[in-house]
């Protein structure tokens, strides 16, 4: 009895000296508070033939997610940070399914972000949805991953369907406005499922505007020489090219066009490659009056977009692109659909997500005015633009020119492009 009493005073005494511990510090900072973190696991292409639009999206979410960070992080969290896991996808669909496994199994993300290619995205859909974690497409634009029935894929972008309904919208455009007509198409495009996408969308389109299709030519984007399919390019005498490419083919391509002296009225291409920082100072010259469709453009009328812009090239030495735009608001996206959820919980986030209505802060850079997904999971607003590269005396650069509301003041397009 007398070691039981002497146990209590001991412990007695043991609280009160801790408890005036606690309060000559000030109140306990919950310990949710202060570790919660929302793990984002990112599979993107670090390395092989999409590299460079990869470190593209990691830059720009990286940029994005300092930015909420540095701004209180998540509240409805107790001030939660994002953290970034990325996982390389090679551009290879099994990989990216094993990243995926790897990132909710071992990992335990609490969200997703992924892959850029299409290829790639479509197969890990089927792994998020297997294990209800939300899996937000920021760009790949494949029609088939936001039509599988799933309910834990949302994407950003415009899918490919709409890019192909632009570029044709665009061409009946140039032709009324310049008065020269187009009847000859050639579709040349890269072997994935991204390419393949289009070439399904134009050769529909086509057939539906009356145009002829005079070349439908798939390649595989590692290729090292690209000559035979621009010499099926120059016997076919299409009026204008479509292309879809990854960075080092558009560059290839493009290149290989003007050694073969190619004559065509118009080069329309797809954004992707042809977007790529690197295909304007790979290419140069060769790439003059080419149009390309992309989400975004740097001189767009946009509150917000040149200072992200200027801030993205002053940290990474180049400029914001479309697909890059798309990664950067893919982060504010979630952290509005995270403060909505309130939790870590990925049903809720899932649910915050479907309910998304976006319409202001930092992320909202693009052409469009809101975010929200459709009971597909598609961005029911993404739009897109059209641009040419030329050159106003300042070296050569990206101007948009369509819709012609978005238009730059004063530019007029060359079409159609001067004789090699």
């Amino acid at each position: 009895m007398k070691a039981r009493t002497r146990t209590n005073l001991w412990f007695q005494l043991a609280l009160v000296l801790t408890l005036g511990t606690l309060m000559a510090w000030g109140p306990a900072v919950p310990v949710q508070a202060q570790d919660v973190v929302v793990k984002v696991g990112n599979i993107i292409p670090l390395s092989g033939p999409s590299a460079s639009v990869g470190l593209q999206g990691k830059q720009a979410r990286e940029m994005a997610v300092e930015e909420i960070n540095a701004a209180g992080g998540i509240q409805s969290l107790g001030g939660a940070k994002l953290v970034m896991l990325y996982a390389d996808s090679e551009s290879k669909p099994e990989k990216g399914v094993a990243e995926a496994e790897r990132l909710i199994n071992t990992e335990k993300v609490h969200v997703l972000t992924g892959c850029w290619n299409s290829a790639v995205t479509y197969p890990v859909t089927a792994v998020a949805e297997r294990y209800g974690i939300p899996f937000i497409v920021p760009v790949s634009v494949a029609d088939k991953i936001t039509e599988q029935g799933f309910k834990n894929v949302f994407r950003i972008a415009a899918k490919d369907s709409w890019w192909t309904r632009d570029q044709f919208a665009f061409l009946k455009d140039l032709q009324e406005e310049f008065g020269t007509k187009v009847s000859k198409l050639a579709f040349v495009y890269e072997n994935g499922d991204w390419g393949k996408g289009f070439a399904e969308q134009w050769k529909k389109l086509a057939a539906e505007q009356g145009y002829e299709v005079v070349l439908d030519e798939p390649y595989p984007s590692t290729a090292t020489d690209l000559s035979p399919v621009v010499q099926k390019i120059r016997r076919a005498r299409p009026d204008v090219l479509m292309l879809v490419s990854n960075a080092a083919d558009a560059i290839l391509l493009t290149n290989t066009l003007a050694e073969y002296k190619v004559n065509l009225k118009a080069v329309i291409t797809s954004g992707g490659g042809h977007a790529d920082p690197s295909f304007l100072k790979a290419a140069g010259e060769n790439a003059r009056y080419l149009f390309d469709i992309v989400e975004w453009e740097t001189d767009i009328n946009k509150p917000g977009a040149q200072e992200a812009n200027a801030k993205y090239k002053a940290k990474y030495g180049q400029n914001l692109t479309g697909e890059a735009v798309d990664a950067y608001l893919a982060m504010y996206v979630l952290a509005d659909a995270l403060e909505r959820a309130g939790s870590l919980d990925p049903a809720k986030i899932r649910e915050a997500l479907a309910a998304t209505n976006y319409r202001s802060g930092p992320g909202m850079i693009v052409g469009y005015d809101a975010v929200e997904f459709d009971e597909t999971g598609q961005n029911e607003h993404a739009s897109l633009v059209m641009v040419q590269i030329n050159d106003l005396g300042q070296g050569l650069e990206r101007i948009t020119v369509w819709p012609k509301g978005a238009r730059r003041a004063g530019y007029t397009p060359v079409f159609p492009m001067p004789a090699r």
